[in-house]
């Protein structure tokens, strides 16, 4: 294998396929890229065998050939390199070693022969449809922030997307929860949806592609089966596994009869809770709402820092009410709402709290209590 190539196209391609790869691996290959040069491309592999990123870049490929060579070692050599320089890669596999040079730096790297390295898995996935990419970053955006981190509930470490109904429209239906909060995220049933398996994308899956797509303004084209699931846009492609489980029926979280309702500026709600809540306990992040007519006092207290307490003005006839969050879990929703206006539907003290965005009726967000 021999190639030029441009520091600057390397480093881009190196920078996305590296970070699947896992710090630590008991298996060796798998702190390696698989380098892959055929005529006018370099493709390169990485994988933690349940998540695989493949992606091509131009090249000047005198030899065409294939190695594997640690992904975090070659990034970060290529990523001190000189702006503008060329890359010269050559392997040429009597002595097991890539060399790599650029304008007087030279490197000797360790490798490991192609063949150890684990072929992707099937490729057959019969149902695929398109997203655009503003699409899929809205999809990840409103729902990711509520993917469980607890490991024992392995079935909620993902979003679960589906098709599904909402009245009249068939609706492709993204939802998260770790049991505190729940944001649910739909759009229109893109075509060739229909008749797709539910399936829940692991967050490792959601947070690679979610970085991948941030300047994709193209279709992305989504594959998936019961057990894999591949997004393929511009000369990248991500394939993984999904999480072998059933995901809990959220619709009987959200609840139909909350019959008070708050609108607030979402802006100056959650710089009020910020502020409020420096004062509350590191463990708990309590914040006390109590809802007036046409004022709401948030306040919080602790043993160690004393009490804090703010008034905003809100939209709000009810009955008095108290109700106590997390001022985290608050503050996660409100930097999902884009418009001026966030409306809260409250039933009581004790039970789950509807969040919305006025202008934007794609999202809902589900919020549990807390004693404070």
């Amino acid at each position: 294998m021999k190639l030029t190539i441009e520091r600057a196209a390397l480093l881009r391609s190196l920078a996305h396929v590296q970070s699947v790869v896992e710090r630590r691996n008991t298996i060796p290959i798998l702190s390696n890229v698989l380098l892959d040069a055929q005529e006018g491309r370099l493709g390169l592999t990485a994988t933690d065998m349940d998540l695989t990123i493949v992606e091509h870049t131009t090249a000047n490929v005198q030899e065409a050939g294939a190695t594997t060579v640690s992904a975090h070692t070659l990034y970060d050599i290529v990523r001190k390199l000189p702006d503008g320089s060329e890359v010269e890669l050559a392997a040429a596999g009597d002595d097991g070693q890539l060399r790599l040079r650029a304008g007087r730096s030279s490197f000797a790297l360790s490798t490991l022969p192609r063949e150890d390295f684990p072929a992707i898995g099937p490729t057959d996935l019969p149902n695929v449809f398109t997203l655009q990419g503003g699409e899929a970053k809205n999809l990840i955006d409103r729902t990711r922030f509520a993917i469980s981190t607890e490991e024992t509930r392995y079935y909620l470490n993902g979003i679960y997307v589906h098709a599904a109904s909402s009245g009249d429209l068939q609706v492709l239906r993204a939802v998260a929860t770790d049991g505190h909060r729940l944001a649910r995220f739909e759009m229109p049933l893109p075509e060739g949806a229909p008749g797709m398996p539910g399936v829940i994308v692991p967050r490792k899956t959601v947070n690679e592609l979610r970085k991948l797509i941030d300047e994709v303004e193209e279709g992305i084209e989504v594959a998936l089966s019961d057990t894999r699931i591949r997004f393929t846009f511009g000369n990248t492609m991500l394939t993984s596994k999904l999480i072998d489980g059933t995901f809990p029926d959220y619709e009987r979280v959200i609840p139909s009869g909350n019959d008070k309702t708050m609108s607030v500026d979402c802006k100056i709600f959650a710089s009020a809770v910020d502020r409020v809540s420096t004062i509350s306990t590191e463990k708990s992040r309590a914040v006390k709402l109590s809802l007036g007519d046409g004022a709401l006092t948030l306040s919080a207290a602790s043993p160690e820092s004393g009490s804090a307490e703010e008034e905003v003005a809100i939209q709000y006839d009810g009955p008095p009410i108290e109700i106590g969050f997390n001022s985290r879990y608050l503050l996660d929703i409100a930097h999902q709402i884009e418009g001026e206006g966030a409306e809260f539907t409250l039933a009581d003290s004790s039970s789950p709290t509807i969040v919305r965005d006025v202008a934007d009726t794609s999202a809902l967000y589900v919020l549990m209590p807390m004693r404070v």
